[in-house]
């Protein structure tokens, strides 16, 4: 199955290197599903279904910054797949947000809510925008002014918008908040990960980053983890790779490495996780200096992807482990908490040399499971307690895991190609259940 590459990407210009890697990382995503049908064939109606998104939308998003000037950001939503229910996805803020990569995330969350089997297609939207560049108050205009522009394609029972890339529980909260003055009623369903006071769910704020850690776990015993014999690197020291890893802390891992924008720290002694996040949050993001055993070096983002360690968790951007460093990855095993960390040919290579890579639709699904439950309490108008929460969310993680790992020995394949096999086999149920070519007896 093909996609083609859309037209913003087609076009030379400033931007033509930023929306060529876009369209890169969409058709990376491609590659992998083209894997998957090599072992498990679709019907020409499905391919048909799954080969272009369902809407694309692109706004330009006109705000007065605080100096009295207008400025116009342009943003973006993809709603790729809705057989199995609405579409679901974040949003991001970010200088390099093109319409070709929203609709990557859009279609890997199609996957990725697949995998879990959790009864949502796949969307994503994003504004291109540094944040850093703007005031509080030009922040709540554009996220506003924002909905505003989407809010006809967005809906509880539609496509259910949730945080990414820079965006937090506040902007979701003036998200939902400007959706429900459009529409002239109370809609908590339509934005997820908003405040609790607002309809938030407990257990948001780590979902992504214990579901990645439930994940691991289950696997320990069928490729022989011991946590106390095991050490880690986590590339990215965000609320995600540091709520993986103050969990993986407390389970017995080694914690030796960890990273953020502003640089890496390396101690073959071990890092408490809790600890130098006080630290990092108090000291603008440097690492170096906080609280270790003394033996600490800094090192480069780049260094620590090919540390001697067991487990490496990339945690921060796409196309980290390229065809480039594949070859010098020293993990046994690659936890993939962010979105596309590693390339198709990075993915070739490390498959030969025996690195097992728990692939991010299923690693890092965790986020999307919990948005599930915050959006089934705001349509119930009932809130589960934040045991049930993780209960539901370890229920759910360890079962697909395990449906990964069968499915990645029944066909003898790598667990990315398996974990898009799981996935496909659902997609495909929904969208044959409408009647196939074969149904209507045509040609």
């Amino acid at each position: 199955m093909e996609l083609t590459q859309s037209p913003e990407a087609a076009h030379a210009g400033p931007e033509a290197s930023v929306a060529d890697d876009a369209g890169k990382l969409f058709r990376e995503a491609k590659k992998r599903l083209n894997k998957a049908i090599q072992y498990f064939p679709i019907s020409p109606d499905v391919e048909e279904q799954l080969k272009y998104p369902k809407s694309s939308l692109a706004v330009s998003v006109v705000i007065r910054m605080d100096n009295g000037a207008r400025r116009a950001f342009k943003g973006f939503r993809v709603r790729y797949d809705d057989s199995r229910g609405p579409a679901k996805g974040g949003i991001r803020y970010a200088p390099s947000v093109t319409l070709d990569e929203v609709m990557a995330l859009a279609f890997w969350m199609s996957f990725k809510c697949a995998v879990v089997g959790i009864p949502f297609g796949g969307a994503k939207g994003g504004i291109c925008v540094d944040t850093k560049e703007l005031s509080k108050t030009e922040l709540e205009r554009l996220s506003r002014t924002y909905i505003e522009m989407i809010s006809d394609m967005i809906g509880p029972e539609v496509d259910i918008p949730a945080p990414d890339m820079y965006t937090n529980e506040m902007i979701m909260g003036w998200m939902a908040d400007q959706y429900n003055r459009i529409k002239r009623g109370k809609f908590p369903g339509v934005i997820t990960g908003k405040p609790l006071s607002l309809g938030g769910s407990v257990g948001r704020t780590d979902a992504t980053g214990r579901g990645g850690y439930y994940t691991l776990r289950r696997l320990e015993e069928h490729i022989g983890i011991i946590p106390e014999k095991t050490t880690v690197a986590i590339q990215g020291f965000g609320n995600v790779g540091y709520h993986c890893a103050q969990l993986m802390y407390d389970a017995g891992y080694k914690i030796v490495a960890v990273s953020n924008s502003e640089g890496a720290i390396y101690d073959p002694e071990g890092i408490e996780p809790a600890s130098l996040k006080r630290w990092e949050m108090d000291h603008n993001l440097q690492l170096m200096g906080g609280p270790t055993k003394g033996t600490a070096k800094a090192i480069t983002n780049a260094e620590l992807l090919t540390l001697p360690v067991d487990v490496l968790v990339p945690a921060a951007l796409e196309n980290q482990i390229t065809s480039r460093n594949a070859h010098d990855i020293k993990a046994k095993v690659i936890l993939e908490l962010a979105n596309g960390p590693t390339t198709d040919d990075a993915d070739n290579i490390l498959n030969q040399r025996g690195v097992l890579v728990i692939p991010d639709i299923l690693a890092n699904a965790g986020g999307v499971t919990v948005s599930y439950f915050e959006w089934v309490q705001n349509q119930t108008g009932y809130y589960w307690d934040l045991e049930e929460v993780q209960t539901k969310l370890q229920t759910i993680m360890e079962r697909e895991t395990i449906n990964v790992w069968n499915a990645k020995n029944e066909f003898g394949c790598d667990m990315r190609t398996a974990a898009y096999i799981h996935a496909l086999k659902r997609l495909t149920g929904a969208i044959e259940a409408q009647g196939t070519r074969f149904y209507f007896n045509l040609p």
